[in-house]
């Protein structure tokens, strides 16, 4: 094969473009309803689903979304709020607040559109009684730090708002909800899916007090009374406020791990998916990779393909996100080996704090790392991905990508 990045890197764009809501989308909506279409959406594909709903209606419709900066679509008729992510912010919590507010002025002849993807967690905040939105935002950052799955941190989310673990949803009542997903969680749970603001919620205030005590997550004592009393808990199965409401996946992992695997065997390379919901430290994982890449006896050329979401236990200063982290520790354990390649990112095009979907590993990282004074053990220790492979050209950068599937992991054998 002549160039490997540029195969590994087509594999992420057949991904990504799997999972676009202009494509999955329209062959999921609904039939308009007697009264008002009104559409609440949050997370970084939530702008592209609404303009492809506004674009596929048949009837009047209107509404609110929260996105990402950099994740707008061209929508005339749904309103578009840009909130802070990963970490919260005032515009998000507006935003919330007035969602909540519109939801409660539905009637049964109403239709609530709610389009939902991942980021919508950080997205829609409205902190529960007693919590500030500065508090929220601590917490937010001190989760994003522990190493917690995404699952154990959408559970504390859920029961620390007034508007997810299914609360927007029985807000909408007598409406009608039709919820569409795009799923970024491993396992594609819609209760983890933006912390789940339109289903119901099968964890409990007690479960979030063991996770926010078992990763050491401060919060204020009142709050702890609330999840100690239940008096948080968010909305249940077989909630009556639910009934009849219909849910939907309309792009998952899975979905775009099979489209970049149908591309790679175009192409003359054998794919082999490991899986859709893996989950772990990245540099573990990273680790466990090299090993079954160093020891697969499978027929080459081929490309073992993943996704899910690992995490970081963020214990350095530098610059990274779980997708380079892979990649570095990956990268270590291999030690040069000839004919492996790997690329990963996330599929909405941020790995980390930065505007970088994730990097591409070659036999020659680590030469072309200590030609430069790189030391890549000093750079995972530093959690300082970003930086790393940047300073090789190696970082790969896609912009905004309009969806959210989350991360993709590649690793071709020739």
């Amino acid at each position: 094969m002549d160039d490997p990045r540029a195969f590994l890197e087509s594999l992420l764009r057949a991904a990504i473009a799997a999972a676009q809501p202009s494509i999955c989308l329209p062959p999921h909506l609904p039939e308009p309803p007697k009264g008002r279409t009104v559409v609440f959406g949050a997370g970084k594909a939530s702008a592209a689903m609404a303009k492809a709903a506004e674009d596929n209606w048949k009837a009047d419709i209107s509404g609110l979304v929260v996105t990402r900066k950099g994740y707008e679509a061209p929508c005339k008729h749904i309103e578009l709020v840009r909130g802070g992510h990963p970490v919260p912010n005032e515009a998000g919590f507006e935003a919330a607040q007035r969602m909540l507010s519109m939801a409660e002025q539905l009637t049964e002849d109403d239709l609530a559109l709610c389009l939902i993807s991942g980021g919508g967690s950080a997205l829609l905040p409205l902190p529960m009684a007693g919590l500030t939105l500065a508090q929220k935002q601590e917490i937010s950052k001190k989760l994003l730090k522990s190493g917690a799955p995404i699952g154990a941190m959408n559970c504390v989310r859920r029961h620390l708002s007034l508007i997810k673990g299914g609360r927007l949803a029985a807000a909408c009542h007598p409406a009608k909800v039709v919820t569409l997903l795009i799923s970024d969680v491993p396992g594609d749970n819609p209760m983890d899916i933006a912390s789940g603001p339109t289903v119901p919620d099968t964890t409990t205030c007690a479960d979030a007090l063991a996770i926010i005590d078992r990763y050491d997550i401060g919060i204020p004592p009142a709050i702890r009374t609330a999840l100690k009393l239940g008096t948080a808990e968010t909305v249940k199965p077989g909630d009556p406020r639910l009934a009849g409401n219909t849910v939907e996946l309309i792009a998952t992992p899975r979905m775009a791990l099979d489209k970049a695997a149908a591309l790679a065997r175009q192409g003359g390379v054998t794919p082999h998916i490991l899986g859709d919901a893996l989950e772990g430290e990245a540099r573990t994982l990273g680790q466990d990779m090299a090993r079954q890449a160093l020891a697969s006896t499978r027929p080459r050329p081929c490309v073992l393909l993943s996704g899910g979401e690992t995490t970081v236990t963020v214990t350095g200063d530098g610059r990274g996100g779980r997708n380079v982290e892979f990649l570095l520790s990956m990268g270590i354990a291999l030690h040069g080996a000839e004919n492996v390649y790997a690329l990963a990112g996330d599929t909405d095009g941020v790995d980390g704090m930065e505007e970088i979907a994730g990097a591409y590993l070659s036999p020659d990282t680590l030469s072309r790392a200590q030609q430069k004074g790189l030391d890549a053990q000093q750079s995972l220790a530093r959690n300082d991905g970003h930086s790393f492979f940047g300073a090789l050209g190696d970082a790969v950068v896609t912009g905004p990508t309009l969806t959210n599937v989350n991360d993709f992991r590649a690793v071709l054998l020739l």
